[in-house]
């Protein structure tokens, strides 16, 4: 029994009931055989069951122990709690087959005395996948054998064992048993992901907090199986509360407790009765301040969450992702300032409108993604290869446009004027979306946590806080075409415009450039000619174009936009063909010399040897980090300072999706990078603000030294 006697043995009135147990044991544990596929003892009976009365090659077959418990008495869970030893299967199969693990369904708490069990009273099936050779030649059997062995407990418990056999023909095509209805079903109410965020953390006092959005009526009851034994005390009170927009479980930690970034495993089980549901959890701890928020401080509720959202798509302006756009807006705001006043404001207000509706489909997209289990976070659509594609051709056919190659609109196939009288306010609508496009590869100070607790909420709360931060990076424009005043001191329109204008491509251009070298860490050499040919074909489509439009007889201009057509066609076969996975890590191409690549386990090891250490996660498509490594981190006098006190620098890449990165910006409250964190030695860790300089990052050290 294991550690099935280790804790009965602490209770001196167990001693009889462990003496006795022992004298039934040999007259008990081995279960009398009433035919091949069953057998019982006076306590349970167990039978082979399958789903399938014929098999066919390759098939997927689903095979399920199913044991009959008498009155009083139960089996265990996978974790059997307190004591108890769970039920296990040894397949013997034919050859070339395989057989997955136990697919163990919800247990049931089971409290004797002091302790808690985990486990299964009355009946249960515990089902298991057996994968099939695709070589098997119809018209033969196949055996199945299982050497099985469980403990059963009341007052006593039990080990006992059977031997099972279960023979199927092998067939063209595989026909359903008279079980396959039960084992489909008790397939289906097995565990399965949450259908929202769930995180972990620990509180001040030391007890774990499991906490998920209240969503609709209170779940009525809670209750936490641990997969494991030791991080969570089993027979202590769970307690389940509201905390604002979120429901929390208090858990007492157990003899082995985890430590922060360590992962909590086991099953969330809401609900009573026939509508009790269970979830799976496998999620990192978070580590908790003395106030009881995440390590960086940061308690957002929904008003400041807004607030804060706001004023960080205020400061978004500012970051170097977003130039490209506004200087065009710049530009035609100097068009429109000594126009009618009505005019501006409607193009400010389709500016904002575009912008709004993007950081509306982001957030749904967000949504939709972490509904399917996905992990999610800011900037996480600059992480596929096609995307960044697609953006990096945009902007450098916008480039094409305001060098005057390309005319955007400008009577397309004969297309009525209606549209051409539409189209200046269109153009402001779609700079709108494509400011929230190039700004979402930023993290703006203030943004952080907002958007950190928005990814936590449900859709309402999200798209909010979405909303919020599209308004305030619109806001300056929107407010500049609302206020003649300011309108007025701008300068008058004139030829140097035309000048201005083709000089705002080449920062089209230069934004291009920047993603085709993010591709090149993506996809490699293979993604960059892809990336290149597609943009001389997107020129070769504004000269075509161009050439047409200028042509007397009409034929020669059906041929010109057909050609040009056919030209932007073969860029986007190029495209499908874009390689989605990097054939070399993208870390080499955005770091500098003397640093380390972040791990969990390097991290952990630092620490535990009580040296600092400096972590920095960043990402190729972030030009915050870039420009941060650049002007602070590659500093001599920073590399100096980090060489003189031992600092190790660890650097985390997000260009990939890397689930080790998304756990330690959850640890600390953030969704997206940069992320700069200082660990001093044998001191609690640091976060450094999103934007950086020589003196900000000398003056932490500093102030580590005095300490």
């Amino acid at each position: 029994m294991g550690r099935t006697i280790a804790p009965m043995s602490r209770f001196p009135f167990f001693l009889s009931l462990v003496l006795l147990g022992s004298a039934l044991a040999a007259t008990a544990s081995q279960a009398q055989i009433f035919a091949a596929d069953q057998a019982r003892t006076p306590q349970v009976e167990v039978r082979l069951l399958s789903d399938s009365a014929s098999v066919q090659p390759g098939q997927r077959l689903v095979l399920a122990l199913e044991q009959r418990i008498a009155p009083h008495w139960h089996t265990y869970w996978s974790n059997p709690g307190d004591s108890g030893q769970p039920t296990a299967i040894a397949w013997k199969l034919p050859a070339g087959a395989t057989a997955g693990p136990i697919l163990w369904p919800t247990p049931e708490r089971i409290d004797i005395g002091p302790l808690a069990n985990y486990g299964y009273s009355t009946q249960v099936l515990l089902l298991s996948e057996i994968q099939l050779p695709k070589d098997l030649q119809p018209g033969r059997d196949l055996a199945f054998e299982a050497a099985v062995t469980w403990l059963v407990c009341k007052d006593i418990c039990l080990p006992q064992e059977a031997k099972l056999s279960l023979h199927l023909p092998v067939a063209a095509k595989a026909q359903a048993s008279v079980q396959a209805d039960s084992l489909k079903a008790a397939r289906t109410a097995l565990p399965g992901k949450a259908p929202w965020p769930v995180q972990a953390q620990r509180d001040p006092q030391g007890k774990l907090l499991l906490s998920w959005p209240a969503k609709g009526e209170a779940p009525g009851q809670a209750q936490f199986f641990a997969a494991q034994w030791g991080p969570v005390r089993h027979a202590e009170v769970q307690t389940l509360s509201r905390e604002g927009q979120q429901w929390q479980l208090s858990l007492a930690p157990g003899e082995s407790p985890l430590a922060a970034g360590q992962k909590l495993q086991g099953l969330l089980v809401l609900g009573e009765g026939a509508d009790r549901k269970a979830y799976q959890v496998d999620l990192p701890l978070r580590a908790a301040s003395a106030e009881g928020s995440t390590s960086n401080g940061e308690v957002v509720a929904l008003l400041p969450a807004l607030l804060l959202a706001l004023v960080g798509g205020l400061v978004l302006n500012l970051m170097p992702c977003v130039f490209p756009v506004l200087s065009i807006k710049a530009f035609s705001l100097v068009q429109q300032a000594h126009g009618h006043a009505d005019e501006a404001r409607r193009h400010g207000v389709a500016y904002t409108l575009g912008v709004l509706a993007s950081f509306a489909v982001l957030g749904a997209v967000l949504l939709l993604l972490r509904g399917a289990g996905a992990e999610i976070g800011w900037g996480l659509q600059f992480q596929s290869p096609l995307f960044v594609l697609g953006v990096a051709w945009l902007l450098f056919g916008l480039g094409l446009s305001l060098s005057g190659l390309l005319e955007v609109g400008a009577g397309l196939g004969g297309v009525g004027s209606s549209l051409a009288e539409k189209r200046g306010l269109a153009g402001s609508f779609f700079s709108g979306v494509l400011a929230a496009v190039v700004a979402t590869p930023c993290t703006a100070p203030f943004m952080g946590a907002a958007v950190a607790y928005a990814l936590q909420q449900p859709g309402p709360q999200l798209l909010a806080v979405f909303l919020s931060l599209g308004l305030g990076l619109a806001l300056p424009y929107l407010l500049l075409s609302w206020w003649p005043a300011l309108q007025r001191l701008m300068p008058r329109p004139g030829a140097w415009m035309n000048v201005l204008k083709q000089g705002l491509a080449f920062p089209m251009y230069g934004a291009a450039i920047w993603l085709v070298w993010v591709l090149a860490l993506q996809g490699g050499a293979q993604a960059v000619l892809i990336a290149l040919c597609g943009m001389a074909l997107i020129a070769l489509a504004a000269w075509l174009r161009q050439v047409s439009r200028h042509a007397r007889s009409a034929p020669w201009r059906r041929l010109g936009l057909a050609s040009a057509l056919g030209a932007l066609m073969a860029a986007l076969m190029l495209g499908a063909g874009l390689p989605v996975a990097a054939p070399q890590s993208a870390a080499a191409g955005v770091a500098e010399a003397g640093f380390e690549p972040y791990t969990p386990e390097r991290l952990t090891e630092l620490r535990a040897e009580g040296k600092p250490v400096f972590v920095n996660l960043t990402a190729a498509w972030c030009i915050s980090c870039l420009v941060n490594e650049k002007v602070a981190l590659s500093r001599p006098e920073v590399k100096a300072a980090f060489a003189e006190r031992g600092i190790h620098y660890l650097k985390g890449d997000w260009t990939h999706q890397d689930p080790r990165i998304s756990a330690l910006l959850a640890e600390h409250g953030r969704s997206g990078v940069p992320l700069y964190l200082y660990y001093p030695s044998g001191a609690e860790p640091r976060i450094l603000p999103q934007l950086l300089t020589p003196g900000l990052v000398l003056d932490e050290l500093r102030a580590d030294k005095k300490t």
